[in-house]
């Protein structure tokens, strides 16, 4: 099992009680509550707060933090000059969000000003408003506060039976005595695809971690409970009992392409993975990526501690009567089948089964127990 990123597990928490009635306080959003929790219990680790100003630069120019850890999308606190009234550098104030509960001290090392442009060029490689990431950028407040943070309380939350916290990750792969541990990140139900592309990785590994991204969705996509019951049955029916789990993870998606696919082996290191697979464009939006960006940037990183297994493509070939990739089928593409989301989701959305060469039985049988599967 690898150590955490830059060598120590972060742990962000106190159970002693501070007093907080005389601290300036500041409602952060959803999304940067989630940030805290995830520095807070050592997902982001080696991250400790907010990201200051020389962290930034360097991740925007170097892909790194400032002492040389690879790093690539910067885990930033906006706020603008209304919030910041009478708070200034070397203060300690409260951030809170009533969405889910989160309270944590900020000891405030920094506070600065940034370009928009800069930072959407670099992370996202297009100054296109239409690239939700972009977008996002460009909505942010007009100042940065860089510090430590102290996760405070939070309340319990719907899926929290799924999630697993890297201490305890890394306890369960030692309890089950895995060494060799492949995650494999996921937005949607399990498709044929899918498990061909797990089942090839975990040939060659002790066990494997799925781990799928749970929160915000867009209109169309499946909702949480849907992704989350429908892997419950793949295990249940096609994995050994020993040699496969789920947790889930609560952060937003950047689609940042090959920054992002860094950002999330780094996350899976932390949970104590060793391998991470890498499929194509991985975290990609839209045309702004290349098909394989996500891959070559890892060429980059040969200290990242985590191995990415790539897979370039994966179809069922009628010849062969099998799910293959390019590196093994000799066949003509006449004769595959490329897994199509999209279709799947038409299939479902008739409330039909697809056919299982497509998608197993079982897995289908789970979503249609749904009245409304999918986010309107």
């Amino acid at each position: 099992m690898p150590k955490p990123h830059g060598g120590k597990l972060i742990d962000r928490t106190t159970k002693k009680q501070i007093d907080t009635k005389n601290l300036q306080t500041i409602e952060i959003n959803t999304n940067q509550a989630e940030d805290i929790l995830n520095i807070a219990h050592g997902v982001f680790s080696p991250l400790e707060g907010f990201q200051n100003r020389d962290d930034l630069e360097n991740i925007i120019i170097h892909k790194r933090l400032t002492d040389d850890t690879p790093w690539t999308i910067p885990i930033l606190l906006d706020a603008d000059e209304k919030q910041l009234n009478n708070i200034k550098e070397d203060d300690t104030i409260l951030l809170t969000n009533k969405e889910i509960g989160v309270k944590a001290t900020l000891d405030i090392e920094e506070i600065y000003t940034y370009d928009k442009k800069t930072i959407a060029q670099a992370i996202y490689k297009t100054l296109d408003k239409n690239h939700p990431g972009v977008n996002n950028i460009y909505n942010m407040k007009p100042k940065l506060i860089g510090g430590k943070i102290t996760l405070l309380e939070t309340k319990p939350r719907k899926f929290d039976e799924y999630n697993l916290t890297p201490q305890e990750t890394r306890i369960l792969f030692k309890e089950k005595n895995w060494r060799e541990i492949v995650a494999f990140q996921t937005r949607n139900p399990p498709h044929i695809g899918h498990e061909y592309v797990q089942k090839t990785a975990l040939t060659f590994v002790d066990g494997l971690f799925i781990n799928p991204i749970i929160g915000k969705k867009k209109t169309g996509d499946f909702k949480d409970e849907v992704i989350l019951k429908a892997y419950e049955t793949l295990i249940k029916h096609y994995y050994l009992k020993n040699r496969a789990v789920m947790s889930i993870l609560r952060t937003s998606m950047k689609y940042a392409g090959p920054r992002e696919a860094i950002h999330h082996a780094i996350m899976r290191k932390n949970f104590g993975c060793t391998h991470f697979i890498v499929g194509r464009d991985h975290a990609g939006v839209g045309n702004y990526y290349g098909p394989y960006d996500a891959h070559e940037i890892f060429e980059e990183f040969p200290d990242i501690g985590i191995t990415p297994i790539f897979f370039r493509s994966f179809s069922r070939c009628t010849k062969c009567n099998a799910v293959v990739n390019d590196k093994i089928c000799p066949h003509d593409q006449k004769y595959h089948i490329n897994f199509s989301g999209k279709k799947i989701r038409e299939i479902l959305r008739n409330g039909e089964t697809p056919p299982e060469d497509m998608m197993r039985k079982e897995v289908a049988e789970t979503i249609l127990q749904f009245k409304e599967p999918f986010v309107k």
